[in-house]
């Protein structure tokens, strides 16, 4: 008798349109043109359209669901998966989103996990029980994906954990297409220094640094900055902006699904995060040829920009050496495109077909 395949089972409860929800895209996309029972489990069925159709996209609400906490999300999800698991318990399950508790519901059920970490376990905080929490069902994963080498070092140092890393995939193609799309309104003056900064507003991306910065910068040159995103801390930024009289200069607009051609009509990427995995929008910005600046957080910026010879690091929270390096490459852009060149030339480490199909080869040994 023939065996019957198991069912792929992708989750992520809370879907807000970061680097993660592009990762899972790309990859759940390119794994439905090799296996055919796949499933997505999240909330509502705000980025359904981007998916595959092939893929059985399984949704709490039919609706955009912003007033729900995501432990909310959460909760009703996993709801979803026990129910899913009492239909057939012949799946395995890729959780991208709530891996603790995705892996706890294992441990108690008993079906295979691989487990997709997505950021720095810095970030997580040194809370002593959470981390014995943590250390025990990470051992109860079948697989743990990372995204860097940094972070890979991490994981097995804070965790005992061992982890396979895989780079994000890079859709160059994808993301040159769609930056030659026309901007409506005109977002740059004319001879000012174009600076983009596209990260959800929360305290990990750290704004108040890069503002700080940009004030310094304003007493010296002509710029402007445009932050593409949304989230929490917006009124936050916005009475910085106000406090510090940078009206004139900066712009927040509303998080882009596709950013990409004012990316292209920039010159400077920032990032100033205190932490991340492997950031994506480096690599976007790398991808249409722009300098990047970024803090040296943990994990993945200095990976991707080996040590400051593909872009600029700085440290977390040091706005003046930040604003030292913005007025460095107004004065000296030239020297700077070596950078831009070499940035571009070593992307291939990132490229889509060949970490997509570590996925598929990963995957397939599990169904």
């Amino acid at each position: 008798m023939e065996k019957t395949q198991k069912r792929l089972i992708f989750f992520m409860p809370s879907m807000e349109g970061g680097g993660v929800e592009k990762n899972l895209i790309l990859i759940a996309n390119y794994i439905s043109k090799f296996e055919n029972n796949i499933q997505l489990i999240t909330f509502d069925n705000t980025f359904n359209k981007f998916f595959n159709k092939k893929i059985t996209i399984l949704n709490a609400v039919k609706k955009k669901s912003k007033n729900y906490s995501k432990y909310y999300k959460y909760f009703y999800c996993l709801c979803i998966l026990i129910k899913q698991y009492f239909k057939s318990k012949n799946f395995v399950l890729f959780t991208f989103q709530a891996n603790i508790y995705a892996l706890t519901l294992s441990y108690l059920l008993k079906f295979r996990v691989i487990s997709r970490s997505n950021s720095s376990p810095s970030g997580w905080g040194n809370n002593f029980f959470k981390n014995i929490i943590f250390k025990f069902f990470f051992k109860k994963a079948d697989c743990i994906i990372v995204n860097s080498k940094e972070f890979q070092k991490e994981f097995k140092k804070k965790f005992k954990v061992n982890t396979r890393l895989i780079y994000n995939p890079l859709n160059k193609k994808e993301i040159i297409k769609n930056s030659k799309r026309k901007i409506n309104k005109k977002i740059y003056e004319t001879n000012s220094l174009k600076i983009i900064n596209i990260a959800r507003l929360t305290d990990q991306k750290d704004h108040l640094t890069l503002l700080k910065a940009i004030k310094i910068v304003t007493n010296k040159i002509k710029c402007n900055l445009i932050i593409i995103g949304y989230g929490v801390n917006k009124k936050n930024i916005i009475n910085e902006i106000d406090k510090l009289k940078l009206k004139k200069f900066v712009k927040i607009v509303h998080c882009k699904t596709n950013p990409f051609p004012y990316l292209k009509a920039s010159e400077l990427f920032i990032l100033s995060s205190k932490f991340e995995g492997l950031p994506n929008v480096i690599l976007e910005a790398q991808t249409l040829k722009k300098y990047v600046i970024s803090t040296n957080c943990p994990t993945g910026p200095k990976e991707i920009l080996m040590n400051d010879k593909l872009g600029s690091l700085f440290k977390v929270g040091d706005y003046k050496k930040l604003a030292s390096i913005i007025l460095d490459f107004n004065k000296n852009k030239k020297k700077y495109q070596k950078s831009i060149k070499l940035a571009y030339e070593n992307l291939d480490r990132f490229d889509y077909e060949l970490n997509c199909k570590k996925y598929l080869i990963l995957i397939k040994t599990y169904l």
